[in-house]
């Protein structure tokens, strides 16, 4: 029964759900009674929801109205549209207007709709006082009653016959908006009015004016009156006094200014009148302005005054306006038409006018330090009048120039500008200098006490004296320097290097190094530097000469290497030559040691081997057939040297026998050897030294010395050779 139930429950459910279908169709917005409302009409703003169901059954719909993205409105209703009415429009309702309808979780949006509210509220203007003095202000109130901000505030200050003044103030957070306009002179009724202004959307749009406020303006003192005593026309000499008054509702704080132009003559504090007396003079005439000021209020008056000339200017003339020092200077002051006033001289200084003399005439001898400038003063009547000055110039002669070079030596490298200064030590500037080269003149400067001139064409064969003259306003005329003469220094163009012998030495041996320049201005430096690592100076000297030789002794392996030369003169531009190499070999002597050690042994061997053959040969024959027999060897080996050396083989000997005491005894055949007398023979042999590897064409000589003993018993015989090897032998 139960499940019988359940079973009837779940279809129930599932009927119930399958007619609760629904789709938002469309979400509508629409204003009314349209979307230009006029301010302070009623408006409604409705939304209205277009959804289709599966059936008839009910829906809540949640409705919200947003405007500029503002919630102004929600409603939940079981309808399909919802009503957002405002009774009264105002501008701040302009805005975009959109709506949003929930249902069954399900949500829609409108579309947005502008909407204008047309025109503001009237704006409401009061003034904080309706009475007020000249100078003082008007504070001002505008308001815009039911407006929202931000707005603008344009306040408007009129008065009769002229173009109304306005201030616009932006307010941002308020409605409301204060300004303060000043009373100004003239001012006496005036009339204020403001409006307001909003933007939308870059759009403005400007409210009703509002209602006029009247304020009424009193003065707190009447324009001064300006009058001169005794006329405004008068001569100079007399006396003249200004007179400037008024009439004031309230004596504090008034000022009475009395001023020509913008220099301010005199003044006065809380009284109605100013006086002002001075004795005229033609700097006299022109306006005159009297101000009254009290507080902000200000009003003037303005007054001209014409002042005729009693007498003109004095006039100072001089004798001479140049001239040499120690001669007579005459200075005369006078006024045309008038010869009574009181004349004086003066010369004219920075730190004040300088008297020399009351006088209308003035005669001295002048020296450089009376130059300057002079004028005279005439007084008639208490008016002081000041002549023109008169420059007067005393000149100093001018001492001799001296031409010198800027840089300092009387020299210049070829294409290279010389910059010459020509200088007087005295004379009164200005000074007129001129350049010389040869006799044409070059240029011509006026300068104080110096010149200079700049010659940019030197050229190799530029012979040419340069000078300068020298002149002033000094009668004694013009004075020449003495005639400059400049070297011309030619530049080194190249540089080369070489060696005798050429690029090998021996060890041991010395060694030249020649270096050579083309052209250039003696005298000439010359380096010679080796380069290893780095570059070392071996050697530098100056001299007269376009080429230096430099010896080198005593030169070693350690000597190897590159070696080049570096030229430079008074141009300072170094030459380098391009680099050679040198090497250092084996001396001869060196050679001959290493053969030495070499042939020692080979030598040594074969006299070992002559001996012991002599040796057993005397054994064999007794004493004197060894006598005999080492004649014959001697015989025989002189005769295969001598065949050998005709043979081109070996170099020749010759072969000799010495007795030990310089002469030959004589032997008797039929005897023995003597034994109590030993003689001593010697035999020189040629002996050739073989090549191990090549023996029949090297060549050698050595020459074996052997000493024979001989002896009466038992015929012994002692033997010593010495072999000294052939200065040619390796």
């Amino acid at each position: 029964m139960y499940l019988a139930l359940l079973a009837i429950f779940l279809q129930c459910s599932e009927l119930y759900a399958h007619n609760t279908v629904f789709t938002f169709n469309t979400v509508d917005i629409k204003v009314q009674p349209s979307a230009n409302v006029k301010n302070g009409a009623p408006m409604a703003i409705v939304c209205h929801a277009d959804i289709s169901k599966s059936s008839n059954f009910q829906l809540k719909h949640n409705f919200t109205i947003l405007k500029d993205g503002k919630l102004v409105f929600m409603n939940v209703s079981d309808k399909g549209e919802a009503r957002y009415e405002i009774s009264t429009a105002r501008s701040s309702d302009t805005g975009n207007y959109e709506c949003t309808v929930e249902a069954g979780g399900k949500t829609k949006t409108s579309k947005s709709s502008h909407v204008w509210v047309m025109g503001m509220t009237k704006p409401i203007l009061t003034a904080e006082k309706k009475e007020v003095l000249e100078g003082e202000v008007v504070k001002l109130r505008c308001e815009l009653p039911e407006e929202v901000p931000p707005l603008f505030f344009i306040f408007r200050k009129m008065k009769m016959n002229s173009t109304p003044k306005e201030k616009s103030v932006f307010e941002a957070d308020r409605n409301f908006s204060v300004v303060e306009f000043s009373v100004e002179e003239g001012d006496n009724i005036l009339q204020f009015d403001c409006f307001g202004r909003r933007f939308v959307e870059l759009e403005h749009e400007n409210s009703e004016h509002s209602n006029k406020t009247l304020v009424t303006v009193r003065e707190p003192f009447i324009k001064p009156t300006l009058i001169a005593r005794p006329s405004s026309n008068i001569t100079e000499g007399d006396r003249i006094q200004f007179e400037c008054s008024t009439v004031v509702a309230r004596m504090r704080d008034i000022e009475i200014i009395l001023q020509k132009k913008k220099t301010i003559l005199n003044s006065v504090r809380d009284e109605k009148v100013l006086k002002y007396t001075t004795v005229a003079t033609l700097e006299d005439s022109g306006e005159y302005l009297c101000k009254v000021e009290q507080g902000r209020a200000s009003k003037s008056t303005k007054l001209n005054v014409f002042v005729s000339e009693l007498f003109p200017k004095p006039i100072l003339a001089a004798s001479m306006s140049n001239l040499d020092e120690n001669k007579e200077l005459t200075l005369n002051c006078s006024i045309s038409g008038f010869r009574k006033a009181n004349f004086s001289i003066l010369r004219k200084n920075s730190n004040g006018d300088l008297w020399l003399k009351n006088s209308r005439n003035l005669t001295m001898r002048v020296n450089v330090n009376d130059t300057g400038s002079y004028s005279c003063k005439a007084e008639v009547r208490g008016i002081v009048k000041e002549s023109k000055p008169v420059r007067i110039n005393v000149y100093a002669p001018v001492s001799k120039p001296t031409l010198s070079v800027v840089s300092g030596l009387p020299e210049v490298v070829v294409g290279k500008p010389l910059r010459l200064i020509c200088h007087s030590v005295t004379g009164t500037p200005p000074i007129t200098f001129r350049f010389y080269k040869g006799n044409e003149v070059k240029e011509t400067v006026v300068n104080d006490t110096y010149a200079t001139f700049l010659d940019e064409n030197i050229r190799q064969n530029d012979r040419k004296g340069y000078k300068c003259e020298a002149r002033n306003n000094h009668s004694s005329g013009m004075k020449t320097s003495n005639i400059l003469n400049i070297t011309v220094i030619v530049p080194i163009k190249n540089a080369s290097l070489g060696s005798v012998p050429n690029r090998q030495v021996e060890d041991g041996g010395d060694i030249a190094f020649l270096c050579t320049v083309n052209g250039g201005s003696w005298p000439i430096h010359f380096k010679f530097f080796r380069k290893t690592d780095h570059e070392v100076l071996m050697f530098e000297r100056s001299e007269n000469a376009d080429r230096m030789l430099w010896r080198k002794k005593g030169m070693s392996k350690q000597d190897t290497g590159t070696y080049y030369c570096m030229a430079s003169n008074r141009a300072n531009v170094d030459v380098k030559s391009h680099p050679i190499t040198i090497s250092v070999i084996l001396a001869t002597w060196q050679k001959g040691v290493i053969a030495a050690f070499v042939l020692l042994p080979i030598a040594g061997a074969v006299t070992l081997t002559s001996w012991w053959f002599l040796y057993k040969k005397k054994k064999a024959k007794g004493p004197s057939m060894e006598m005999s027999g080492s004649a014959l060897a001697t015989n025989s080996t002189s005769e295969k040297l001598t065949r050998q050396h005709n043979d081109g083989d070996y170099y020749s000997g010759s072969g000799y026998i010495e007795d030990s005491e310089n002469h030959m005894k004589p032997t008797d055949d039929s005897k023995g050897p003597d034994l109590e007398s030993a003689d001593v023979e010697y035999t020189e042999v040629e002996v050739s030294t073989l090549d191990p590897h090549r023996a029949p064409v090297q060549k050698g000589t050595e020459t074996v010395y052997s000493e024979i003993r001989k002896a009466n018993n038992d015929s012994v015989e002692n033997r010593h050779s010495r072999i000294y090897g052939h200065p040619d032998a390796t």
